[in-house]
Formats: structure tokens, sequence, C-alpha cells
């Protein structure tokens, strides 16, 4: 099945994949519809986070990249109505975002660290497996 995520600075070597910090945990959203994740999408900018782009992708793949990368995910059905306001999550970005990015943390790091470097590279192959 195709869903919708988003990704900020796609084809660059900062690419990275939106997830919520909840905790110590990562939680990657997969929409069901284009529309929700489109909505999600211009919420983040609305909050002066950078417009993310979104794309259409293989569950599957989605799944399997989370999984080798330590992630969570959610699959936010067409239709979905929160119950919680932990569901409210999935439609809603929360009011704060973290100081700092993945992607801007990495790119501050020296290239010294050639483990992470190969860390990062096996992880942008996955991603760029999946486009």
């Amino acid at each position: 099945m195709q869903v919708f995520v988003l990704l900020f600075n796609v084809g660059t070597e900062n690419e990275g994949l939106h997830t919520l910090q909840i905790g110590d945990r990562n939680l990657v959203l997969m929409f069901e519809e284009e529309d929700d994740a489109t909505r999600y999408a211009l919420l983040l900018e609305a909050q002066d986070f950078p417009t993310p782009s979104v794309e259409s992708l293989d569950q599957e793949e989605i799944e399997e990249f989370c999984k080798g990368a330590g992630y969570e995910y959610q699959l936010v059905p067409k239709g979905f109505i929160p119950q919680s306001d932990a569901e409210r999550l999935l439609l809603a970005p929360p009011e704060t975002n973290v100081p700092q990015t993945d992607w801007e943390l990495t790119a501050d790091q020296p290239k010294e660290r050639s483990m992470a470097n190969d860390e990062l590279d096996k992880i942008r192959r996955r991603l760029e497996g999946l486009l």
C-alpha cells in the first residue's frame, strides 16, 4: 500500500524524515491520505518549521526503514478521529519542536567521525532505495 510521509531537504545530503519525538522515541507518521499529510505539512510550516515535502512511498519499505533505524511508526488512516490528547498529535503537530533537528546536528559534526558517517550513508542509501 502507498502511504504519504513528510521529508525534508529532499535530494540533498541532509535529507530527513519527519518524526514526532515522544520521550526518547521517534515516531514516523504514515498518512493514508495525501490531503492529511499536506495539511500536517502546512501546520508545521505555520509553526516556522522548515516546509516538508509530501512523498508517496510503499508502506512496507517505510516500516522496514523504521525498524532498521530504531524508529516507531504509525499509520494515520483516512477519516481518523482522535480519541485522546496523544492521538491528536497524529493530526496536528505539537506546539513545540526540538531546538535543533537531527540533520542540523549531523551537519554541525566534524567529518572525522567516520563511523557516524558510515551509519548515515547506510540510512541515506535506505531512504534513496525507498524513493
